[in-house]
């Protein structure tokens, strides 16, 4: 099968990061890996193109690069609201026209918005730019605090960091949890963080010793087919419900079930693509207890029944 063509437009001064982002995820070739994408970048005008560091990075395709790409990734964009070409807009309006996936990092979504690929939608963006993105784009619903917004033709994403976590999600959406996951693996990150979570936590790290999540969400991940409630998280943390509660929202945006939810159904998408177990025995595994709760959150949360996520993903449908 040809792989999926992925190529990045971009802009001086160009922030490195920001690309790197997309071409971690997209164009980097791991050898334990079957690898299913095809990265490259263009811009406007082909040659030396400035970064925000100072080096200058060698761009040798135009925007007609775009007329091949499956997804289109503008990787920020400076300065934020700053001037768009007509010609860079017609390129990611045809891509969009002919069904590529238009995506944004960052203030990317400000040329996303200017193309009117946004209008009437929810989008994000960095949280320092988010009122002057709403301000400049009346018509987009600004969501500022989430880390990424994926209307399945276009996507965005708030700074940096965020951008990996959209390219992996795509990942998912595109080859599935598994796969994704060796990627996350490979970059020494998370597997997977939602969009719906905060883009900074109201105190960014524990100010003293023991304030950490970390150990418990290991110990819980280890033990998803037992009961978890409120309670005995709590007790295992040594802390009151109360406490529990107000640190999950603080570190990671969300509720204690929230969070164990998001698990839950991460194990039962990995399961799905790698065994022929049947549902109620993955619902069991996973803490979800029927294959009913199983199919419901699974639907809400993925879009699709577990059934037919396994005849997508399935390992036994792609050779590796």
């Amino acid at each position: 099968m040809r792989r999926h063509r992925v190529v990045a437009v971009l802009n001086p001064p160009q922030s490195p990061f920001e690309l790197a982002c997309a071409a971690e995820v997209f164009g980097t070739v791991r050898p334990d890996l079957p690898t299913h994408y095809d990265f490259r970048i263009c811009t406007r005008f082909p040659g030396p193109l400035p970064t925000t560091i100072g080096y200058p990075l060698l761009v040798e395709a135009g925007l007609d690069a775009l007329t091949e790409a499956d997804t289109v990734v503008v990787p920020g964009w400076q300065p934020p609201g700053g001037e768009v070409s007509v010609e860079v807009l017609a390129a990611l309006r045809a891509a969009h026209r002919r069904g590529a996936r238009v995506v944004a990092i960052c203030t990317g979504a400000f040329v996303l918005a200017r193309a009117g690929l946004l209008d009437g939608r929810r989008a994000t963006t960095h949280w320092r730019r988010a009122a002057q993105f709403a301000a400049d784009f009346p018509e987009v619903v600004v969501d500022p605090d989430v880390l990424y917004v994926d209307h399945g033709d276009v996507a965005t994403s708030a700074g940096t960091g965020a951008g990996i976590d959209l390219c992996l999600h795509l990942v998912r959406t595109d080859h599935g949890a598994g796969y994704a996951a060796q990627i996350a693996r490979s970059m020494v990150l998370p597997p997977h963080r939602e969009g719906s979570q905060l883009q900074y936590a109201t105190h960014p790290a524990p100010t003293r010793n023991g304030e950490s999540l970390a150990p418990l969400l290991d110990w819980a991940a280890d033990r998803l087919e037992t009961p978890l409630t409120l309670d005995r998280l709590a007790e295992q943390a040594g802390l009151s419900g109360r406490t529990l509660a107000r640190r999950f929202a603080e570190q990671l945006g969300v509720s204690p079930g929230q969070w164990l939810l998001g698990r839950r159904v991460d194990a039962a998408r990995i399961l799905l693509e790698q065994t022929d177990l049947p549902v109620e025995t993955i619902a069991g595994r996973v803490g979800l207890t029927t294959a009913v709760n199983l199919r419901r959150h699974f639907r809400a949360r993925v879009g699709t029944t577990p059934g037919a996520y396994r005849r997508t993903f399935g390992e036994a449908r792609t050779p590796h």
